[in-house]
């Protein structure tokens, strides 16, 4: 798993330093190094399950002695914390960048960069968004205040922002809801997401017919929800 934006993500660990769940030792490692023991990380935390972290294992995936992740970490609780903590940062960052972006857009156009760029930015970020769906589907609780509420917010924020600016632009319906328009689109264009993402998670929602492409989905989808919340002419 190939972390972008390392500029961006050691000002994070500057950060989760000063509250004390890393040590001055993992951020004076040079970057490949903190990538391979960020990406060990997450790979464990993906195939068992991020309360089930195995802290001998993230060492031999990282190439490093569990040692020396006791003298970056300090423990393996302060190890899982610094990670749920810094896969929120990373992911918060990357979707607040696109909010005004989307909002600017026409309603439908927005609508299809919201899912598509979702999908697109999550393949592309494979350990760290398998991590993320690992919380949200798992059901812990501490994860879900700590990981999975926060980045929800964010979600809601941004389709509010989409669905705001297009009522300024006259694109809605003059009598919608508009916040619980916003539940509601952002709830489906979550299945639709994740459904993609996840295999298993599409045995049962079956959005996605078998070998089916995304875009024969994802049309219909949009056409949908124009029909549902945009001005009638």
């Amino acid at each position: 798993m190939e972390l972008s934006h390392w500029t961006q993500i050691h000002s994070h660990i500057l950060h989760l330093e000063s509250a004390g769940l890393v040590t001055r030792t993992f951020r004076r490692l040079d970057p490949d190094r903190q990538q391979a023991v960020l990406s060990a990380i997450l790979d464990e935390a993906v195939d068992k399950g991020p309360t089930d972290l195995n802290i001998k294992q993230v060492a031999a995936r990282a190439g490093v002695s569990v040692g020396s992740l006791y003298q970056y970490f300090g423990s393996r609780d302060n190890l899982l914390a610094f990670t749920v903590d810094l896969c929120a940062r990373f992911i918060a960052d990357a979707f607040e960048s696109y909010r005004p972006i989307l909002a600017a857009m026409p309603l439908e156009e927005a609508l299809v960069a919201y899912l598509t760029g979702g999908i697109e930015w999550s393949q592309a970020q494979v350990g760290l968004v398998q991590f993320f769906l690992r919380a949200a589907y798992g059901g812990d609780p501490d994860l879900a205040e700590k990981l999975v509420k926060p980045l929800g917010d964010i979600l809601h924020a941004m389709m509010v922002d989409i669905l705001r600016a297009a009522a300024e632009r006259g694109e809605l319906r003059p009598d919608l809801d508009l916040d619980a328009a916003a539940r509601l689109v952002n709830g489906l264009m979550i299945v639709v997401g994740d459904s993609l993402l996840l295999p298993y998670l599409n045995n049962y929602t079956r959005v996605y017919p078998d070998e089916a492409p995304p875009e024969a989905i994802i049309a219909p989808l949009i056409d949908l929800i124009m029909h549902g919340i945009g001005k009638v002419d």
